[in-house]
């Protein structure tokens, strides 16, 4: 992957990072048609640093007014019984606590699974199919449920499902946005809150993935270049990781782009429903099932087969 491919999938990555769309399947997609190989699991998650600092900018009040309550109840704020430090008098702090039970099925997924995220789930098929069902369930369930729930009436068990939403989001093709909104329209939350939800449960979990793999990644490229043992295998786990130039380029484009699409999507889903992006979803399943019968996209990438 040279600079100018790496600028490329961090385009792609700001574009379909928070529409219902699966922005994994696009870079796995993509990646293949334009770099001839999937650009791999510590690449996607590093770029997406970006789209997530634009959540951050894009919403920074809310989230210093949810920390400063978390914390400040936490402390005793709202008083000192566990109820009140749970955020019983202030539905900023319980939100607070909400985003940390939403963050809980992925990171326990995350880290249990790691490997097979990385090898076996990243099989086009996977993709296709789920991009397809969850099309099928974002159309129907936002066609039927009810337009009712607010963030303001959000419960721990609707945290616990937001996240489930969220962690199959782990299986690229689901999305992270699309499998929270799936759930929250189920819900009967609104198209608007459902959004917000998933756009601040992501942060702390698309953090995480990013920051370990850069880690990871850090360490890959150490080993790689020192020879030994174990070079064979750290140079094998980068894959096509571009390097930290064209890396970080690539997320400055995520996070520079990702912010006016941040905009336009919340205004879009304001006024419209989430029927476009579903048929949208169907059609693409539809394009790249056909492209691997064909024989143009392979559905296991050759690097990420010899890594498994």
């Amino acid at each position: 992957m040279n600079f100018f491919q790496a600028i490329f999938l961090g385009l792609v990555q700001a574009l379909t990072e928070y529409l219902p769309v699966s922005s994994s399947a696009h870079i796995r997609i993509i990646g293949d048609l334009t770099i001839g190989s999937d650009p791999g699991a510590a690449f996607t998650a590093i770029i997406q640093i970006g789209t997530e600092l634009a959540v951050l900018l894009y919403f920074r009040r809310d989230i210093i007014r949810i920390l400063g309550a978390w914390f400040g109840s936490l402390f005793g704020k709202e008083g000192t019984d566990v109820r009140s430090r749970l955020g019983e008098h202030n539905r900023d702090t319980r939100m607070g606590w909400y985003i940390i039970i939403g963050t809980m099925p992925i990171l326990i997924a995350g880290l249990l699974f790691k490997n097979v995220i990385e090898t076996t789930l990243r099989n086009l098929w996977i993709t296709v199919t789920v991009l397809a069902v969850f099309g099928i369930l974002l159309w129907y369930f936002d066609a039927r449920a009810k337009q009712v729930k607010t963030m303001e009436r959000m419960t721990a068990k609707d945290a616990i499902i937001f996240g489930i939403g969220q962690m199959l989001a782990l299986i690229p093709g689901v999305s992270r946005s699309g499998g929270t909104i799936t759930f929250g329209r189920a819900m009967g939350y609104t198209r608007e809150a459902a959004v917000r939800v998933a756009f601040l449960m992501a942060i702390p979990a698309v953090f995480g993935a990013g920051i370990l793999e850069a880690v990871s990644a850090v360490k890959d490229v150490s080993a790689c270049k020192a020879g030994g043992a174990a070079a064979a295998e750290a140079c094998k786990a980068i894959g096509m990781f571009p390097g930290w130039g064209p890396t970080i380029a690539a997320t400055v484009v995520s996070f520079l782009v990702g912010y006016i699409v941040i905009i336009g999507f919340l205004k879009f889903v304001s006024t419209f429903s989430y029927k476009a992006f579903a048929i949208y979803r169907i059609g693409l399943a539809v394009v790249v099932a056909v492209l691997l019968i064909t024989g143009v996209l392979p559905a296991i990438d050759p690097s990420v087969a010899a890594a498994a």
